[in-house]
């Protein structure tokens, strides 16, 4: 398939740059992805579409405040993006200047924060492809430190606003533990904590993997067939508990929802994971890199049905989709999406999509 079978128009005015108020009032479109159904509903209908002993995984990451801005020693504007933590005191990034920093050069950041001559000075130790790796002069400070001192949420580009004091917050899920992420697994953006209690008491199950998103997850796919795309890589964890919930809603034959593309593609990782080893069962525990891409035609081992954002014309993520309930069914969903005025990417609306019988 071409990347451009991916297109669809979008009107500006259907990207939401701004959440609701209430995380679970925005509007949820349901997809039967068996014969392309399409229900519209408001997401604390979730309550109703789940059923006791089903197994909902969510995605545990934490956003970063990883955006810096600053200059340079030698003179001109830097933004620094954080893509991974490596150290205490180094990390990789992406950095916009009017020339790249070369190896040695030092990047005075948050002096927007600090006040001018405050700012905390980092060192280019070198390249790793588009990346730099970055480490803090002062070693005895750490780099999660740093970021919460002077860094910004980095929402994605397509919300086209500086940060606020309020997506410090509403651009985190409610259960968000580990730190590492610089973008929201948007789909659980749509949980409280009352919903969330809810569906405990209906006796639905919960499992956390945690897949730290990188800024990778917002790059245009440069090619113009999809196998031709190399993903970036991701790091993942999905614990031995997660595989024993998973055995367990499999062995009652109950369904495993996945709450977003991150939770799919981690638990989609881990069981690709067990088939290469030949193990008997069909997901194994996983704590590595991933660079998996599903896109159709690609089969789902684990995942029954997905809870999700609507995504990017032509990103990875809605090939995902795409594999997971049929292309043809997707692309009418999104046509019905935006002739029903939903609201589209992270602070927008959600789906909630039962898988094709044909993908596994």
């Amino acid at each position: 398939m071409l990347v451009s079978d991916f297109y669809f128009d979008l009107p500006d005015e259907l990207i939401a740059r701004y959440p609701k108020p209430d995380r679970t009032s925005s509007r949820l479109l349901q997809l039967n992805g068996q014969n392309g159904e399409i229900f519209h509903r408001t997401f604390a209908d979730v309550l109703d579409l789940v059923n006791a002993g089903d197994l909902l995984v969510f995605n545990n990451t934490r956003v970063i405040p990883a955006r810096m801005f600053g200059r340079k020693v030698s003179g001109g504007k830097v933004e620094v993006l954080v893509e991974r933590v490596l150290s205490e005191s180094t990390f990789l990034a992406h950095i916009r200047s009017s020339k790249a920093p070369k190896n040695g050069a030092v990047l005075v950041l948050g002096e927007d924060k600090l006040g001018e001559n405050n700012g905390i000075a980092v060192t280019m130790l070198g390249r790793q492809g588009a990346l730099f790796e970055l480490e803090i002069a002062d070693k005895n400070t750490a780099v999660l430190d740093v970021l919460n001192k002077i860094g910004h949420i980095p929402l994605p580009p397509y919300i086209d606003r500086p940060d606020e004091e309020a997506d410090q917050e509403r651009y985190q899920t409610v259960y968000n533990k580990i730190p590492g992420a610089v973008a929201a697994p948007t789909a659980g953006l749509h949980f409280d904590d009352e919903l969330l209690a809810k569906l405990k008491a209906k006796g639905v199950n919960f499992a956390f993997v945690t897949l730290h998103v990188g800024a990778g997850t917002f790059q245009p796919v440069r090619v113009e067939k999809i196998e031709d795309h190399q993903m970036h890589a991701e790091y993942v964890e999905v614990p031995q508990d997660v595989v024993d919930a998973v055995l367990a809603t499999k062995s009652a034959g109950k369904r495993v929802i996945a709450v977003g593309t991150t939770s799919v593609r981690s638990l989609e990782s881990a069981a690709l994971f067990a088939e290469e080893k030949g193990c008997s069962q069909i997901i194994e525990p996983y704590f590595s890199d991933t660079s998996i891409f599903i896109y159709p035609g690609k089969k789902f081992r684990v995942v029954d049905c997905l809870i999700t954002n609507f995504h990017l014309p032509e990103s990875t993520l809605i090939m995902l989709v795409s594999a997971f309930a049929g292309y043809e069914n997707v692309m009418a969903a999104y046509k019905s999406a935006v002739e029903n005025r939903y609201r589209f990417f992270s602070y927008g609306d959600a789906m909630f999509i039962t898988k094709n019988r044909d993908v596994g």
